[in-house]
């Protein structure tokens, strides 16, 4: 870590993924002078407990915002493309956890431990990869480096809290009413009912695009990362599950030079951030329960695919607000202090 501390910024710190900043900065003991929290007009005053200090929530204006050198943005798209901009002009490097700035030519796209020099080169916001992204990259990219990839099938079972908290609150509200014989209200942030169920659609349709945003966000941003076009094949199915923390995604990954199971064990057992957890005959297997709460990127599963020599499937699961999103943006704000890259260069 730095000598120097930092005034950091926390931008929709009272939704679910900007709670789970405010703890990671403080649990990973972030070189913070000072951890300001911002929100809506609707939070401010609001005081928010983290570890030993409460917190008092501000609403972003030209003079709340002075100072700040580091911020982590959550708040949504539409906030952060009116307020990253203001952030960067007086004076602090942003790093956005929207899908705002993702394929932005000029805003590198970073997950710790796969492109981390990304983060260098910056004209003061860096992005943080949509969060289904994010997990698959920690075991795809050290495969694509020691292999390289031809072709990649994803199919993601993406937990309720990468909607928000309105989302947990209705799938504990609607699994409530089934267990007790009740009615289920009309959902309201699902098209159809979460609970006791699974819904074959992330995110909207396009007119036009029978992908939806999320399964077409996966498939650009990991192009991004990697640093590869339509030389590799890529096509991604993402679902929701009634699971509460945790995304699982089914890989079937092709490779250009062959690479057995367990050279692939080997391989990802040698990752920093991953954890191979493969002996499904004892019931050793990645699971979201497992994954929930921690940093780490569960990877188990992992067999040929009987139909190609090259080709591998593998069954991986991360806590989609840590690693996922607020660790990740955490880590990047880490890089950024420790390699002096908070200017833009």
């Amino acid at each position: 870590m730095p000598d120097r501390e930092y005034r950091v910024g926390v931008l929709g710190a009272t939704g679910a993924v900007g709670t789970t900043i405010l703890e990671v900065l403080v649990g990973r003991g972030f070189p913070a002078s000072e951890i300001v929290p911002f929100a809506s007009e609707r939070s401010a005053g609001r005081a928010i407990e983290i570890g030993e200090d409460l917190l008092e929530c501000r609403v972003p204006s030209p003079d709340s915002i002075e100072g700040i050198e580091i911020l982590i943005s959550s708040a949504g798209g539409s906030v952060s493309a009116e307020w990253a901009p203001k952030f960067v002009e007086a004076g602090a490097v942003v790093v956005d956890n929207t899908s705002y700035w993702r394929m932005n030519e000029d805003v590198p796209l970073v997950v710790a431990g796969v492109n981390p020099e990304a983060a260098e080169h910056h004209n003061g916001i860096v992005a943080n990869p949509n969060c289904t992204t994010m997990v698959m990259m920690m075991a795809l990219a050290p495969i694509h480096r020691a292999v390289g990839l031809e072709r990649l099938i994803l199919s993601s079972y993406q937990a309720v809290s990468g909607t928000g908290q309105k989302a947990i609150e209705e799938l504990r509200d609607q699994s409530a009413a089934i267990l007790a014989g009740d009615e289920v209200a009309v959902p309201s942030v699902y098209p159809h009912q979460i609970a006791f169920n699974v819904l074959p659609q992330v995110e909207s349709f396009k007119d036009g695009d029978d992908y939806t945003t999320e399964e077409r966000k996966v498939m650009a941003e990991t192009r991004k990362i990697l640093g590869f076009g339509d030389e590799v094949g890529i096509s991604a199915t993402c679902a929701r599950v009634p699971v509460v923390s945790g995304h699982s995604e089914s890989l079937n990954v092709q490779t250009a030079e062959p690479i057995s199971p367990d050279e692939c064990r080997e391989l990802l057992a040698g990752v920093d951030g991953v954890i191979v957890a493969d002996d499904p005959a004892n019931g050793v297997y990645p699971m979201a329960i497992d994954a929930a709460g921690i940093d780490e990127v569960l990877v188990g599963r992992i067999r040929r695919d009987p139909s190609h020599e090259r080709c591998l499937n593998i069954w991986l699961v991360g806590d989609n607000l840590r690693k996922g999103a607020a660790t990740n943006a955490v880590q990047v704000a880490e890089l950024l202090a420790e390699n002096e890259w908070l200017s833009p260069g």
